[in-house]
């Protein structure tokens, strides 16, 4: 079992695979919002055409890939095989573009405070990282 997470909806879905994550058709708008049309998936006015001679990595019967449909949309994926959860990440240039981030102040490697807001109107790439 894999824990889909889309656009801030957690769902159950079936097993993980290289390249796919197929979910039944009638509980793919509950988990991303689309729905399957013969045109491709669909979501209010937006539709997303499956390719020309892909259909079967998007759609099997009546199950879709979510993998392949983030792909198309050009959203990042990140996944954990080992517990079994994939997060498909925000359209570029969404709703977090251009989003202002809340103040925090941390030190630098040589213990001076930095805050964000220090550098407000400037662009600010940080860099995190993580030893678990």
């Amino acid at each position: 079992m894999t824990t889909l997470l889309f656009d801030g909806r957690e769902t159950a879905a079936g097993a993980l695979e290289a390249d796919a994550l197929w979910l039944d058709a009638d509980r793919l708008e509950a988990a991303t919002g689309f729905h399957l049309e013969p045109r491709g998936f669909c979501r209010g006015e937006l539709c997303v055409p499956i390719p020309a001679g892909q259909a079967s990595r998007f759609r099997d019967g009546e199950r879709a890939n979510v993998l392949a449909l983030a792909g198309q949309l050009r959203r990042p994926i990140v996944r954990d095989d080992a517990r079994g959860v994939v997060s498909v990440g925000p359209e570029p240039g969404s709703r977090l573009a251009g989003a202002e981030a809340p103040d925090f102040t941390l030190p630098d490697f040589d213990g001076r405070p930095h805050s964000l807001s220090q550098y407000r109107g400037k662009k600010v790439l940080i860099l995190s990282w993580a030893s678990w």
